[in-house]
């Protein structure tokens, strides 16, 4: 049997497009739906708590990157932290809820503009979760001894969804809560880590104990979707009746079609939205009933989620069950970053990590629930020194 390596992420890097962007300058810069002001703006963003947030889009909406500029950026961020060359990476592992084409994958993009390799490439792609995803591909793969490293990045540019001329072509459209709800929640930027075998010469590394994602796609119906008019709607069509949202965007005539009857609108079922905190604390539970994880032994607390609200029912659950993490060990950059999708969890790691907060021996637990159609990530990090004996 192959003895198992370690995995350590020794480099960290963030890209966050253009400048900031508060909550009374948000409409101006992803437009005003048939010029007229959102109803719903404010009551969202009061229950989100995010202050400020980025976009990939100038102020006529026109976008200022691709989302494999994103990822691009970040990496070569990271790069420039670490103590090895771009060229002898072995693994490009990116992650994105949507990529710039329906094909070819991202990673086959961010490589070429990289300009480096020959060397494998993985596309991830779902919602929250597709970063770690990544991360525990290249975990895996670096622990099996089949690679000596890997760049993951994750990087999101939810914003081509969100600017006004989306909304605008929408046939007799009636903006309700749940096709509105993540206009003003999501956000664009990316993040990404070197993984490698060893940690770093100097300063700190984290090395990653394990990495555990489940999915209740089974259990549950779709919460966030784009690309199906998700609406509890039937039709009748050669004598069979279906569901509107069981039509793909590209089961219609044209894709003028499509966008016309709503179904390239990102939309979230808020009915389904309080089941994935519960979700996400049984999964937590369950890891300390079964030893991986125990919940006085949490240096760090960094957790995705994806609006000041949830906090409040975290803790609630947590305490309800005697596990509760003190509020003092959360981190979170949600309510300056944004919520930036799957690349969420990489930003915010990557400030940590760079806060000068994180002590040898220190754990780090991560949390990252996803409401696609349910799915929970779990990791725990342990801080190390450098191989010189040094933590600077």
């Amino acid at each position: 049997m192959t003895e198992l390596s370690q995995a350590y992420i020794t480099s960290t890097g963030t890209f966050l497009p253009g400048d900031p962007v508060d909550n009374e300058s948000i409409e101006n810069k992803l437009g005003y739906v048939h010029g007229k002001p959102s109803k719903l703006k404010k009551r969202i963003l009061s229950s989100n708590g995010i202050l400020t947030r980025h976009y990939a889009l100038d102020d006529e909406q026109r976008s200022t990157h691709q989302n494999r500029d994103l990822a691009v950026a970040a990496v070569k961020q990271c790069m420039k932290g670490s103590e090895i060359d771009d060229k002898a990476l072995d693994l490009l592992a990116v992650a994105s809820t949507q990529g710039d084409l329906p094909l070819p994958g991202l990673a086959s993009l961010v490589q070429a503009e990289l300009a480096i390799g020959p060397l494998e490439i993985i596309t991830t792609h779902g919602v929250c979760s597709a970063s770690m995803m990544a991360l525990k591909s290249a975990f895996n793969q670096i622990r099996l001894c089949e690679k000596k490293n890997a760049m993951v990045v994750a990087s999101e540019m939810a914003s081509r969804l969100l600017k006004k001329s989306r909304y605008e072509a929408v046939s007799n459209l009636r903006i309700d809560l749940e096709s509105e709800f993540l206009r003003w929640m999501l956000s664009d930027g990316a993040g990404a880590f070197l993984v490698q075998e060893k940690p770093r010469w100097r300063g700190i590394s984290l090395r990653i104990d394990w990495i555990e994602i489940i999915s209740f796609a089974s259990h549950y119906d779709l919460c966030m979707s784009c690309g199906t008019n998700d609406q509890s709607l039937w039709s009748q069509d050669s004598k069979q009746e279906h569901r509107l949202h069981d039509i793909s965007w590209q089961d219609y005539s044209s894709y003028a079609d499509a966008e016309a009857n709503g179904a390239l609108l990102i939309r979230q079922n808020l009915k389904l939205l309080e089941d994935v905190v519960k979700v996400g604390v049984d999964g937590f539970l369950k890891l300390v009933n079964d030893g991986k994880i125990k919940a006085d032994e949490i240096d760090h607390f960094v957790c995705h989620y994806s609006s000041h609200h949830f906090k409040g029912r975290i803790l609630d659950l947590l305490k309800l069950a005697g596990a509760l993490i003190p509020e003092e060990k959360w981190f979170t950059n949600l309510y300056t970053k944004g919520n930036t999708g799957c690349a969420s969890i990489f930003i915010a790691l990557d400030e940590l990590f760079k806060s000068g907060n994180l002590k040898e021996g220190q754990t780090i637990f991560c949390v990252v629930p996803e409401s696609g159609r349910f799915a929970n990530a779990y990791m725990k990090l342990t801080v190390v020194g450098g191989r010189d004996g040094g933590t600077i």
